[in-house]
């Protein structure tokens, strides 16, 4: 079983939503904590919280990771303030709802940069630094979206596939050293995600940010490569192209979307949905 006590923790997104959420429960089980966001003020407001809750060490860092500049002098701060990390926890993360090609190009583009590619600069500019150590852990946070093709989600889905596909190749790559890797694949949760959007959540088929924490590390802790954090009604969900033609299940997963009046989405205030994990 893997120990939190005494690690420190990198969290981005970690100004609301699940980010903060795995932020309260890593202090919980005695962590440290390095917590990333692009909102300054809600990230030490977070962090104010953390400490006088839990009493453990916590350093905000305010950054935009789809900006390669920022990352760059993230990792510099680290450096500066002797911080090493021992858990990355890539939870950042953006969508947008809606058909693709009378949404925002830009914002997909975005969404995409935040899910993928700065998650790919921090697991190889920290993931390098754990493979040299000989010990760390990376959670990256996907989706049950990962495992299928999702018309009205389009590029978020296809997102979430890459960061599910890249985790287990790392992993294999990983094999028998003491770097671990995960992705964890919470369904619908309680974070705000469509609170710029026309679209909504069910409340009733939704799960809190804190269920969906708590239950990532302990599978994390139990040495899990994949996590599926959520109740158990969603993980049906990702057996879907395991046991259907990949066409059939886009057009059962497209059918279902509109159902939910997601072909008729938009954003309200001409932005892409943010996942409050995106700080």
């Amino acid at each position: 079983m893997y120990s939190y006590s005494g690690i420190t923790a990198l969290v981005t997104g970690a100004s609301k939503g699940l980010g903060k959420a795995y932020a309260h429960e890593l202090a919980r089980r005695g962590a440290h904590l390095v917590l990333v966001a692009r909102s300054g003020d809600a990230l030490r407001e977070v962090a104010a919280g953390i400490r006088a809750e839990h009493g453990t060490d916590v350093t905000p860092l305010v950054a935009d990771l789809t900006d390669a500049g920022q990352v760059t002098a993230l990792i510099a701060e680290l450096d500066r303030r002797e911080h090493t990390i021992d858990l990355l926890v890539n939870n950042a993360g953006a969508g947008t709802v809606g058909p693709f090609l009378t949404s925002s190009l830009a914002r997909n583009v975005s969404s995409v940069e935040l899910n993928v590619i700065a998650l790919l600069r921090l697991t190889h500019l920290l993931g390098g630094r754990m493979a040299d150590r000989g010990h760390g852990g990376i959670i990256n946070v996907a989706s049950i979206a990962a495992f299928q093709t999702m018309p009205y989600q389009a590029s978020y889905a296809a997102s979430k596939a890459f960061v599910l596909s890249f985790t287990e190749a790392l992993a294999e790559e990983l094999r028998g050293t003491s770097v671990r890797v995960m992705a964890a694949h919470p369904g619908a949760t309680d974070t705000g995600f469509f609170d710029t959007s026309s679209a909504t959540m069910n409340p009733a088929f939704t799960d809190a940010p804190e269920h969906v924490a708590a239950k990532t590390l302990d599978a994390f802790a139990k040495g899990a490569l994949n996590s599926y954090p959520g109740r158990a009604l969603f993980r049906p969900v990702t057996w879907i192209t395991r046991l259907l033609p990949r066409a059939t299940a886009t057009r059962l997963i497209g059918r279902l979307n509109r159902s939910l009046g997601l072909h008729r989405a938009h954003d309200l205030d001409g932005t892409a949905p943010q996942d409050p994990a995106a700080g």
